[in-house]
């Protein structure tokens, strides 16, 4: 606001001084030797506070700018830390259900190899011997493999990530050229 407050004065003192200094006698055509410097001043100011509000209102925009990239970038990082949380939290979901779901198939595995065994013990007391040992070896490879499978699984699983932890596979995006018609 200074700087209007000043250029104003500056033009009010130049407008007294050309009036003050213009003849007496301005009959006829001499009032435009008054007229012509007063109007040269007035254009000049309205040039000079043009340019000094288009100064002002660039300086407002770069400021409003970086003000509007600070707060676009506090959005983002809240953003990705926001969705870090999420991830994190529907491994940790997912991760529990797995669990319980493996112990409760584990049981019922469990509780059908169990039962094999019984039978085949049960035919081995009730002496039908090659039934009985064909039931218990049958079981028994059975359990082996479930076994075998569920340590393979276990393993493949440590492999890929470990706890807590966020693996991000990335891949290459291919372009396709469409096919020119002949």
């Amino acid at each position: 606001m200074l700087k209007y407050f000043s250029a104003i004065l500056l033009i009010q003192i130049v407008s007294v001084a050309l009036v003050l200094l213009a003849p007496d006698d301005l009959q006829g055509y001499g009032w435009l030797r008054l007229a012509v410097p007063l109007l040269l001043v007035s254009v000049v100011a309205a040039f000079w506070f043009n340019s000094m509000a288009s100064h002002l209102r660039k300086d407002h925009l770069a400021r409003a700018d970086r003000r509007f990239a600070i707060e676009r970038e506090k959005i983002r990082v809240n953003a990705e830390r926001a969705k870090t949380r999420v991830v994190r939290q529907a491994q940790k979901d997912i991760a529990r259900e797995a669990k319980t779901t493996h112990a409760k198939a584990n049981f019922k595995v469990g509780a059908a190899f169990a039962g094999a065994i019984g039978a085949g013990a049960l035919m081995l007391l009730t002496e039908f011997m090659a039934l009985g040992l064909m039931t218990l070896t049958t079981a028994g490879g059975a359990l082996g493999g479930y076994l075998y499978r569920a340590r393979k699984e276990v393993s493949s699983e440590d492999a890929l990530a470990a706890p807590g932890e966020i693996k991000v596979i990335k891949g290459e995006t291919l372009k396709i050229d469409k096919p020119r018609n002949s």
